[in-house]
Order: structure tokens, then C-alpha cells, then sequence
């Protein structure tokens, strides 16, 4: 017989084995959290980058340097501008007969000589002109027939005194009315020996037609607008410039330009400043400031030219060779040296005009005593490779 107090209860049993497997858990998870902090990477350290414009080379001797000069020049603003004609040299071409247009001979765009015939019309205002004109012949005619029988009665005591100032006052008005209708004939152009239907306009002055407002069989009214041709002496001519607000401080009436015109960029003109318009345009802040140049004959009304103004006070700016500017991604580079030997740092410049000998400005980035590379692409393709 077994004694039931050496067999274990199941309740005791069961209580033995969750404390057994709750040990278990207890121990892996402490476990499994040791693991990861042994396999975590370690702290990722920063390392600064290399500064990407300075170089190392093995032969700096190849590489020859150049010392930068000292210029001085006036400091200089460029502007865009437009030719336009001189309107105080721009005369209209009138008629004073009003007609019909029969025969145009010139163009818009044409070079004219004063005098030179342009046009034909065809107008009644001619036949009345002329038919005042012939009555005026005859009235005065019989004027002065009246007074010479009224003078001759007079000396021989056949009339009075009175008489004969009668007829001299009507043969001078007859005298009037004869110079008035000559005068009218000499305004339309018709020679009074060889009538005519007939009016020619000739042109007023020499120069260009700038404007043509008229074809063939169109009407014209004497004395009106719009007037058939505008003729302009482009002998000098008009420069309108774009100033901005922030730099009309340095344009003076009076000062020097040069001007370049697009079509002929080798070509240098000199312009002098006449007048600064008042009012400034309220879109851009800009005003015309307009130039007279003397127009050698191949500024043409319309094209595009830069002009250059230049400062009062010289400035100093450094000169290098122009082999020591690197162009690059729309920029400007030189290469300098550095403290030690065979480097080198690429640093950017503003570059100006082109100068004798060969020679470039520089306007910032540089000043004069600084050493660069002489010949800066050789440099640029050492690196690169």
C-alpha cells in the first residue's frame, strides 16, 4: 500500500513547471538583449570633404605663373538702345493741292535730293487757280486802259480831278488781285506761261523717306494730315537708351558714350548725351536717356546698339593674360598658388574689357601683385586627367 503522502498533488506538479518555463523566458529575453547591443554598428564618424577647387600637381614647374598688373581705368556701364531719327531733322512732305494721286516716284526707304520730283496729283484746285488767274490778267488789263483814257480826258479838261483817282484806284486793286492769283499759281507749282492739271511735290529737303502714307490713284488734301512722306536727314541721328533708376547718377548731359551697334560690333561710335527724359517707366524703373551720333551711313533707324558710359574718377583693377582665364560652366576662373608647393586653388574672377597686348581686366576677384597660372587651360587638362 502506497502512502499517499509521498505522491505529489498535480496541482504541485503543475505549479513546478510554469515557474521552469517562466525561468526560461526570462533568461532568453535577457539573452536576446545582450545580442543586440554586441551586434549594433559602430558610431559613423564625418569626414570632412576636400575642398574641390584645390589641386595638387607633381610638376609645378610646368605650370609657369604670371604676376597681375595694375590698370586704371574710368568704371564703365553698358545699356542697350535703339537708332531712331532725329524728328528736328524730319520734315513732312505737303501738298497744297488736294486730288487725286497719279504717279508716285519714290519709295519708302528711299535716299531723296531737295528738289527731287515725288509725286504727281491730279487736282481741280490747278484749273480754278487758273481761271482766277486769267481773269485777273483781263480785269487788270482793263484797269489800266480805264486809266490811261481817264488821264488823257483830265489833261485836256474833260473831266475832273476825281475821275481819273477813281481809275487809278481801281487799277491798283486790279494790280493786287493779278499778284494775289500769281502768287497762288507760284504755291501749287503751275507755271502761269504753261497751265496745267498737274501738281508735282517735290521734296523739301535731302535725305530719307522715313514714312509713306500714300499708293497709287489714293486721294490727298491739300494742307492736312496724314501727310504723303516724311523725309529725315540721317546725317545724325538719335540714340534712346534704357538707364535703370539705381544708375542715372552716373549719366550727365553733355558726357561721352561709346556706341556699338550690333550689326557692326568692331565698329566704335562716340555719342554725347543731349537730354534725360523727366519720366521713368513705371514697369521696369527705367528712363530713356537719348545720345546724338554722327551717322556715318550704315546706322539704319530700328537696329540695336549697346552704349557704354564711363565714370568721372578712374578706378584701379588688376590685368592678367588672357591665357590665365579659365571659362568655365558660364564663369570666369584663375588658378592661384598655394603655400605649399605644387598646389594650386581655382578661384572665380569678373573679367572686363579686353586690353592691348594680349592682355585682360579683371574687375573683382583679383588685385594687382597676386600671382596666377599663366596659361590656365593647361592646368585645367592636367587636373582632369
Amino acid at each position: 500500500m502506497t502512502n499517499r503522502w509521498l505522491r505529489p498533488s498535480r496541482g504541485r506538479v503543475l505549479a513546478s513547471l510554469l515557474t521552469v518555463a517562466l525561468a526560461f523566458l526570462l533568461s532568453g529575453c535577457n539573452a536576446g538583449k545582450a545580442n543586440e547591443q554586441a551586434e549594433a554598428p559602430p558610431p559613423a564618424t564625418v569626414v570632412p570633404d576636400l575642398n574641390a577647387n584645390d589641386f595638387k600637381v607633381d610638376h609645378p614647374e610646368l605650370f609657369p605663373l604670371a604676376t597681375a598688373a595694375e590698370y586704371k581705368a574710368a568704371p564703365a556701364m553698358d545699356v542697350t538702345g535703339v537708332v531712331e531719327p532725329d524728328i528736328a531733322r524730319a520734315v513732312p512732305v505737303v501738298t497744297v493741292a488736294s486730288g487725286r494721286v497719279l504717279e508716285i516716284k519714290a519709295r519708302l526707304g528711299d535716299e531723296v535730293k531737295k528738289g527731287q520730283v515725288l509725286m504727281r496729283v491730279q487736282s481741280n484746285d490747278v484749273s480754278g487757280a487758273y481761271q482766277t488767274f486769267r481773269k485777273a490778267v483781263n480785269d487788270e488789263l482793263l484797269a489800266r486802259v480805264q486809266l490811261q483814257r481817264q488821264q488823257t480826258l483830265f489833261d485836256k479838261g474833260a473831266v475832273a480831278k476825281s475821275a481819273v483817282e477813281q481809275a487809278e484806284d481801281v487799277e491798283k486793286d486790279a494790280q493786287a488781285d493779278l499778284e494775289a492769283a500769281t502768287e497762288q499759281l507760284k504755291l501749287l507749282g503751275i507755271d502761269p506761261d504753261h497751265p496745267s492739271g498737274m501738281v508735282d511735290v517735290v521734296a523739301p529737303i535731302s535725305g530719307v523717306i522715313t514714312d509713306q502714307q500714300i499708293t497709287n490713284s489714293s486721294g490727298v488734301q491739300g494742307l492736312s494730315s496724314p501727310n504723303p512722306f516724311t523725309i529725315s536727314d540721317l546725317s545724325y541721328v538719335w540714340i534712346v537708351c534704357d538707364v535703370y533708376e539705381n544708375d542715372l547718377d552716373a549719366v550727365h548731359v553733355g558726357d561721352i558714350a561709346d556706341v556699338r551697334l550690333n550689326g557692326y560690333p568692331a565698329k566704335v561710335f562716340k555719342g554725347t548725351i543731349d537730354n534725360i527724359l523727366p519720366v521713368l517707366d513705371p514697369n521696369i524703373r527705367t528712363a530713356k536717356v537719348r545720345l546724338e551720333v554722327e551717322n556715318p551711313g550704315m546706322m539704319k533707324v530700328g537696329m540695336f546698339v549697346t552704349a557704354t558710359f564711363y565714370g568721372k574718377q578712374a578706378e584701379t583693377y588688376a590685368a592678367v593674360p588672357a591665357t590665365a582665364i579659365l571659362h568655365l560652366h558660364d564663369r570666369d576662373w584663375v588658378y592661384a598658388p598655394l603655400g605649399a608647393p605644387g598646389h594650386f586653388k581655382r578661384q572665380e574672377v569678373i573679367t572686363g574689357n579686353m586690353l592691348p597686348h594680349n592682355a585682360q581686366e579683371v574687375i573683382s576677384g583679383l588685385k594687382p601683385g597676386d600671382r596666377v597660372v599663366a596659361n590656365a587651360l593647361v592646368l585645367q587638362n592636367t587636373v582632369e586627367q
